[in-house]
């Protein structure tokens, strides 16, 4: 905000409290984080460092599906090389699901699940001219740290502060905020970033929350910190446990991990028994940290004057590490809503129309996972498997890809909105083995006959050899 509105004479305070932490639990990102950074002027060199931050080519889900073949698959970022193997995925996942017995495991086909398999970097050498996308892990405090300094060297008025008080003019909106030092800060706008409890958008204006739960179970964590190795990986690792999943992401000092559960199904000494075997550390003095979580998203992301951003405005689960892509599509989203409708209910409907419709997208993608699981050996499991509680728009998709029809095609057909492309919707069916018996058919065997298997392993094999390891590129970084 400063950046954009900053010249035109706006003044923004932040009023942060000494006394409240940062949550921490997501260390992962999307693309979108990049884009954030290049619009503030800020080069990888600078704040990668700093941050003890690596890069992330995707996510590798290991364990949530039982069929033979399909006990792991990685989801890539969707890049422009994939320009040039993309067809014969789709082309070999269409024809699986006509019968054809053809390789449609997701990834063999694209470049970034090898390069992640080698643990080597997104970024490639000087005359290779494919970057493939990618997103980062950072040590979330640090981050938090290290843009506070940004924005204050940029104009923003930091105040440490605990808001004892937050006061409403007639009409209800905010009108000031009195704080624990006796000043009260007044403002035309106010952002509410005071993480779940949400203090002005829940507590003060009394927006109601929709909770997921009937759709995602998982309202717990535990993590903990394993040392880093030689060779750094390039991926996230999401492993399904016995009630949840756990994490592993790779920071340049330490790995983070996680155990992501419901606590319905399991005690939180339960998830850290079982997360401390998963890690070796069962016999270990490293602390864990336990948290909750609030899944689900307030009806209205902006009401009066206050804007709701981050965890206040609603969370969902760190599975795919959507959160920091909901923040600043929300912060990017109002600012251009604001300019142009300047408060009007026209403008701030439909905003919050968008914002909801990013909210439930991205659950139905989440919900996928677990929908879809085929593991039976815990209840939780079983319960995820057989929940019917989902959106019309998740049962569309689900039935375009059980009736054999093109994705993209029938997203566009339908008006079908999602956050995620066909491409990441084909990689996470295919990446399960979600597909029908095998069976001889006229339209397999011409789809198969199509495939050319060998040409796509040597193009992924030999643009593979134009990119460098995690350690080498950090260090080019550092020295840039």
């Amino acid at each position: 905000m400063i950046k954009r509105w900053g010249p035109r004479g706006v003044s923004v305070k932040l009023i942060e409290s000494p006394d409240i932490g940062t949550v921490g639990v997501g260390e992962g990102s999307t693309p979108r984080l990049k884009v954030f950074f290049d619009s503030i002027g800020v080069h990888e060199s600078e704040w990668m460092p700093k941050c003890n931050a690596t890069y992330k080519n995707g996510i590798s889900f290991v364990d949530w599906s039982t069929r033979p073949g399909y006990d792991r698959y990685f989801h890539p970022f969707v890049s422009m090389i994939d320009q040039h193997t993309n067809t014969a995925f789709y082309m070999s996942t269409f024809a699986r699901r006509q019968g054809a017995d053809v390789h449609a495991h997701p990834d063999r086909y694209f470049l970034s699940a090898h390069l992640s398999e080698e643990r080597l970097g997104p970024i490639p050498n000087e005359n290779f001219p494919f970057v493939v996308e990618y997103g980062y892990h950072f040590d979330a405090f640090l981050v938090g740290e290290y843009l506070k300094e940004i924005a204050t060297s940029r104009g923003v008025e930091h105040i440490s502060a605990k808001v004892v008080e937050v006061r409403q003019g007639p009409d209800g909106s905010i009108s000031g905020l009195a704080t624990d030092a006796g000043d009260t800060i007044e403002g035309t706008l106010f952002v509410d970033c005071s993480g779940f409890r949400g203090a002005l958008i829940q507590e003060t204006l009394g927006v109601p929350f929709h909770s997921f739960k009937d759709n995602l179970f998982n309202d717990s964590a535990v993590v903990m910190p394993t040392e880093q190795g030689d060779r750094i990986s390039t991926q996230t690792v999401s492993t399904a446990l016995r009630n949840g999943w756990a994490w592993e992401i790779p920071l340049t000092h330490r790995n983070g991990n996680g155990y992501v559960y419901s606590s319905d199904f399991c005690s939180a000494d339960d998830a850290e028994t079982e997360l401390r075997e998963k890690l070796g550390l069962l016999d270990s003095d490293v602390e864990a940290r336990h948290l909750k979580m609030k899944v689900g998203q307030v009806d209205q992301h902006w009401n009066k004057n206050c804007l709701a951003v981050g965890l206040s405005q609603g969370f969902i689960e760190p599975l795919e590490a959507t959160a920091l892509n909901l923040v600043c599509n929300t912060v990017e989203d109002f600012m251009l809503t604001y300019e142009g409708d300047n408060f009007s209910d026209i403008g701030r409907d439909a905003f919050n129309r968008r914002s909801s419709q990013r909210f439930d997208s991205i659950r139905d993608y989440i919900v996928t996972h677990y929908i879809m699981n085929t593991r039976d050996d815990t209840e939780y499991w079983r319960a995820n498997g057989r929940n019917d509680k989902v959106s019309d728009t998740l049962r569309k998709i689900v039935d375009i890809w059980k009736s054999g029809q093109m994705l993209g095609t029938e997203f566009e057909r339908q008006g079908i909105e999602s956050s995620y492309t066909a491409m990441s919707w084909a990689c996470l069916f295919a990446g399960y083995g979600f597909y029908p018996p095998l069976r001889d058919s006229e339209i397999a065997e011409r789809a198969k006959a199509q495939l050319d298997l060998a040409s796509i392993d040597e193009f992924i094999r030999r643009s593979a050899m134009n990119y460098r390891t995690q350690r080498e590129l950090l260090e080019f970084d550092q020295a840039a």
